[in-house]
């Protein structure tokens, strides 16, 4: 999310993240609520765990109902993916 003052260089970017979010923390077997997913089944966490019917008794929760550790780690797995990915950009370009 962009700070005051600061524009966001690439709008479409924040719908990429929060799927990259959701997609992490299913990843990460947390039982997060996405609103994207709740015509599939109610109060679904993701795409996934849709399909292979493990939502059956997760109790699934909001972002805040986390610890902090479990969202750091998200987090932190985001940043390392988008570092990862913008290091093959980079050497696909041969200036890395």
């Amino acid at each position: 999310m962009a700070s005051r003052g600061q524009r966001q260089l690439i709008p479409e970017s924040r719908a990429r993240l929060q799927d990259l979010k959701y997609e992490i923390a299913a990843e990460f077997g947390l039982p997060v609520y996405n609103p994207q997913y709740a015509h599939i089944q109610p109060k679904a966490d993701s795409e996934f765990a849709a399909e292979l019917g493990e939502l059956a008794g997760t109790g699934n929760v909001e972002w805040r109902d986390l610890t902090s550790r479990q969202n750091g780690s998200v987090g932190g797995e985001i940043t390392k993916r988008l570092v990862q990915s913008a290091e093959r950009s980079l050497s696909e370009f041969g200036t890395l």
